[in-house]
């Protein structure tokens, strides 16, 4: 995970920083379910949405985890919408060219 995150370092929009953790996605991760990565300092974690369940993890303690997926959880109706708007189905990435703009 810690490859892809430098590979893919500019095509990997923040949606949300709380404190120190940095919510973002990939452009690569189109196909996926809903998720979102986090990470803190060299610490990462996907999470998938709908339900808020931990999916990978690299460095973050169980303590850790909780309180993440609680931030998740707090901003999930925010993380979908970003998600849903850079991911649209007609290939607009994240608003780049937006009709009528």
């Amino acid at each position: 995970m810690l490859e892809k995150l430098a590979q893919f370092s500019q095509v990997s929009p923040t949606v949300l920083q709380s404190g120190p953790y940095r919510f973002f996605f990939f452009s690569s991760d189109r196909g996926e379910p809903v998720h979102v990565h986090v990470k803190r300092d060299r610490k990462l974690a996907k999470i998938w949405l709908a339900p808020i369940r931990v999916a990978d993890t690299y460095g973050f303690s169980e303590a850790e985890l909780k309180r993440v997926a609680g931030l998740v959880q707090q901003n999930e109706g925010l993380l979908v919408k970003a998600w849903n708007d850079y991911f649209k189905p007609d290939g607009d990435r994240g608003g780049h060219q937006r009709s009528g703009d």
